[in-house]
């Protein structure tokens, strides 16, 4: 059975080009693991959710940066990540170590955004991403890979996404990504 909430997210993700294709997912803490959508799957329409273990491997079929979901839930009280490629945010990964809003609600709701290295699907990049969350963060961007947001529910990590990827091209149509104090 379909999540109605991750139909609505997945949707918006896609319509707002925040992923492409099958990238990215979604999932959602609950008292024996979490929900997380399937490897491969399209967020606009995600088909059933796989439960996975806070401890330990994945059953098959769960998402393949399921360890960066595992670390963020063991490590914090957050109850839902997404995961997306968010074109700008993407491309500011590549020229900068960290990512400096210089818009209003960028500065106001997350004033620095990390960004950490890793490749996807591995352990590294899951230790990388909750470190640089830690209890409380709300947004890391992978490098050369996309963004992973958090929040209360799987809207309110959907929101800091988008927050990443509008404070990534208002600092791309300012010039700064070249400028921009490393």
């Amino acid at each position: 059975m379909q999540d109605k909430d991750f139909v609505r997210i997945g949707v918006r993700l896609f319509t707002e080009g925040l992923v492409g294709g099958n990238f990215g997912n979604m999932s959602r803490r609950e008292d024996e693991g979490f929900m997380i959508t399937g490897t491969g799957t399209y967020l606009d329409d995600p088909g059933d959710l796989v439960l996975a273990p806070l401890e330990g491997p994945a059953p098959a079929g769960a998402s393949s940066e399921y360890r960066v979901h595992q670390a963020i839930y063991r490590c914090s009280q957050h109850r839902a990540i997404v995961h997306a490629h968010p074109p700008y945010a993407v491309a500011a990964s590549l020229a900068l170590d960290r990512v400096v809003p210089r818009d209003s609600e960028g500065q106001m709701l997350c004033p620095v955004i990390p960004v950490v290295g890793g490749a996807p699907g591995t352990q590294e990049l899951a230790d990388n991403v909750a470190a640089a969350l830690g209890r409380d963060g709300r947004l890391v961007i992978a490098r050369g890979h996309g963004t992973f947001a958090t929040g209360k529910s799987v809207e309110e990590a959907y929101l800091y996404t988008s927050l990443a990827e509008h404070a990534c091209r208002v600092i791309a149509y300012s010039g700064f990504f070249g400028g921009c104090i490393r």
